[in-house]
């Protein structure tokens, strides 16, 4: 799935990634970060992830390589 990264705090890891296909929103996993190229990530940043057992977005990827901006939600 690809998605936009619509927060993201580095300090507890806690962020949520919007889905692109339908703007659903999924919190990030405690892991989400784990073998990925990524250290920290920034608001509108573009990733490919997957859900875990718990539907949080896991496994990141780099998305495409242009920054879309937050989704308008409203």
């Amino acid at each position: 799935m690809q998605g936009v990264i619509k927060s993201y705090d580095p300090g507890t890891g806690d962020g949520i990634v919007v889905r692109e296909s339908d703007l659903a929103e999924f919190d990030l996993a405690d892991d989400a970060l784990e073998g990925s190229i990524f250290r920290m990530l920034r608001q509108g940043q573009r990733v490919v992830f997957d859900l875990d057992r718990d539907g949080r977005a896991s496994g990141l990827s780099l998305g495409s390589e242009v920054d879309m901006g937050t989704p308008d939600l409203s």
